[in-house]
């Protein structure tokens, strides 16, 4: 009989490999206490956060949380339905005001998780018979929407506009056509050039999806993402988005201007035949995306985070996966997994949690410890980060 496990043998054994070196499992930590946004007790201490993607600290706003206990206390632990059935609560009505208000467009859907939401906008608008053209780096969510939607795909080299023309140029007359974008690369931090881009899909004849996860909150005068920053939202067609990065709570959503946008709410599987999210969640994103249209002077702060951060561990000889500092990623390039791994468990053993991304999650088969800022670190935090680093990278002979 066969096993079905046997296609996962490869991967079991680089784990049993770097296991057996006597490392800590850095795919199965625990955080024991969460103290802060940036603070936590792993393994006994306290530890700076550098691996998470509370890009804007939100998760301990007195208003969010205060927001989260009332419906809490109002509306009980959850909806026990789908958005469809019993589902929709006033709270899921309040969160998507609040997103069409952030994004200034006209309509909104919100889903239980962002991985949800590209799979249910992807595989509803592109079917049998139509075309998707997408970045060869896109995240598993996208690469699933389309999978699930049967549609052709077509992956472009990453962040080539010449790659991206000569694929749309080669689609049928009169196929349906949908681009599929990211602002922010949650690899190595880097950013697409969504106006060429756009501006070449559209004449194209190309619908429009982006997904701005890893840059909502931050990026752009009103922190709307990357397609804001360089000029070009009102181009769009689908903007795709999360709550568990910026907004510091769980959650997904779609934002758009297309006038037939609200029949999806009847036609996307995994927005009709999932549970809605509970109400005090609801209630936590409604309250922290509105607290984000303030958000300048926490923008201004994160950037500079961003820059001073890459700065440091460059002068000190990382490798690092952007030349200049584009998000509030920074991506330190490990020679390999094993000395990765080493890297890691040093920062630890510093106090200082990274995330350890191997292939083929990563890019070029890259292994990278993504430092993943916010908002809330301190400049003190900061500089003691680059000192970790420092002395973890000096003792693994990254340095």
């Amino acid at each position: 009989m066969t096993d079905l496990f046997s296609k996962f043998d490869p991967i079991i054994a680089m784990r049993e490999g770097l296991l057996a070196t006597g490392i800590t499992d850095p795919f199965g930590l625990v955080m024991e206490k969460v103290l802060s946004p940036t603070t936590a007790i792993c393994n006994g201490r306290e530890t700076i956060l550098l691996g998470t993607y509370n890009y804007m600290g939100m998760t301990f706003d007195p208003a969010v949380i205060a927001a989260g206990k009332q419906a809490l206390d109002e509306f009980g632990s959850g909806t026990t339905g789908s958005r469809v059935l019993n589902g929709t609560y006033a709270g899921h009505r309040a969160c998507e005001d609040a997103l069409k208000e952030f994004y200034g467009m006209e309509h909104a859907m919100v889903f239980s998780t962002g991985y949800q939401a590209n799979l249910g906008i992807i595989s509803t608008m592109a079917g049998k018979g139509d075309y998707i053209v997408l970045d060869i780096d896109s995240h598993a969510s996208i690469w699933d929407g389309c999978k699930l939607g049967d549609a052709e795909v077509v992956p472009f080299k990453h962040n080539d506009i010449a790659a991206m023309e000569k694929r749309l140029k080669r689609i049928p007359e009169g196929a349906g056509k949908l681009v599929i974008l990211e602002g922010v690369y949650s690899m190595l931090g880097d950013i697409a050039p969504l106006k060429e881009m756009i501006a070449i899909a559209k004449e194209n004849g190309a619908m429009v999806l982006v997904d701005e996860a890893h840059s909502m909150g931050f990026i752009g005068p009103n922190g709307r993402g990357v397609a804001e920053d360089q000029g070009c939202l009102g181009d769009v067609d689908f903007v795709i988005g999360t709550f568990s990065k910026s907004v510091g709570t769980v959650g997904g959503f779609c934002v758009s201007n297309h006038p037939k946008f609200e029949i999806l709410r009847l036609v996307c599987r995994p927005y009709v035949f999932t549970a809605s999210l509970p109400p005090s969640v609801v209630a936590t994103a409604a309250t922290s995306i509105r607290s984000l249209m303030h958000g300048a002077n926490k923008r201004a702060h994160l950037w500079e985070n961003s820059r001073v951060l890459h700065a440091g561990l460059k002068a000190r000889g990382f490798k690092l996966g952007t030349e200049s500092p584009q998000s509030a990623i920074i991506a330190v390039i490990m020679p390999d997994l094993e000395r990765g791994a080493a890297m890691w468990e040093a920062l630890l053993n510093e106090g200082l949690y990274v995330n350890l991304a191997r292939p083929p999650a990563t890019p070029a088969n890259m292994t990278l410890l993504r430092c993943s800022l916010c908002a809330e670190h301190t400049e003190a935090q900061v500089q003691t980060i680059i000192g970790m680093f420092e002395r973890a990278g000096q003792a693994v002979g990254i340095i």
